[in-house]
């Protein structure tokens, strides 16, 4: 696995960044994705790291992002989708304007984005080729207060069983990872007490996730050893939903 280039969608905080330290520490160079955020190369072990900004909610956007980094790195091995966004949004609070604009921007992030990144990434990914999507426990138990939350992570399992039937002919392993409450900042505000510690009481080992859990399953999809868990949706939820 050494020595591979690794694009991370999402990584400057959070899963993302673990994602990226972890592949860096493997000997990897990373292209760091941001949107607006530093994306502290200096941080990462190793050399040969780049960073590209974009707006992924825009295709374009995504097209010369995916295109700078495999410039950068000379060429891709490795597609991890890990940008998304997590909007409070019941139905019985908004309004109509509201509600369509939650799912607007739900949907073309956490799902047409990713899908967009992969046709732009194709191009440059060889033979034994790795495409890994961050899904969500939510695409299965539902999330009644982020509907488009959960909706855009069942969209994305299908898409990633879609083209790991897909690609399978290219020597291309499609796979995602689906966990449930981790240690970041976007899930700060909901782990504080005491609706923090109903959620850390959800799995029987009392906690939620940290990002490095989430990497390490990353790490593994992302493997040469790995293609024939192609189509694979791995839960990293710590048994708090089984299904």
């Amino acid at each position: 696995m050494s020595g591979r280039r690794v694009l991370v969608t999402g990584a400057s905080r959070g899963i993302g960044r673990a994602v990226a330290t972890a592949f860096a520490e493997r000997g990897d160079r990373v292209a760091i994705h941001h949107r607006g955020s530093p994306a502290r190369l200096d941080e990462l072990p190793g050399e040969g790291h780049t960073s590209v900004q974009a707006d992924l909610s825009d295709p374009e956007e995504v097209r010369r992002a995916v295109g700078e980094a495999a410039g950068a790195l000379g060429g891709l091995d490795v597609l991890v989708n890990n940008a998304g966004v997590f909007l409070h949004h019941p139905i019985t609070d908004l309004t109509y304007e509201e509600w369509q604009e939650a799912w607007r921007e739900t949907l073309d992030l956490n799902l047409v984005a990713a899908a967009n990144a992969i046709w732009c990434a194709l191009p440059h990914l060889g033979e034994g080729g790795r495409i890994v999507n961050v899904s969500s426990r939510g695409a299965y138990r539902g999330e009644p207060d982020s509907p488009a939350y959960g909706a855009s992570k069942a969209g994305l399992n299908a898409l990633t069983q879609s083209l790991a039937v897909a690609l399978a002919p290219r020597g291309i392993a499609v796979t995602a990872v689906a966990p449930g409450f981790v240690e970041t900042d976007m899930a700060t505000d909901y782990l504080k007490p005491p609706r923090g510690d109903e959620i850390r009481a959800q799995s029987p080992f009392g906690r939620v996730a940290r990002p490095d859990e989430i990497a390490a399953a990353v790490l593994y999809l992302a493997s040469p050893e790995a293609e024939w868990a192609s189509g694979t949706i791995i839960d990293l939820n710590g048994a708090s939903y089984l299904r």
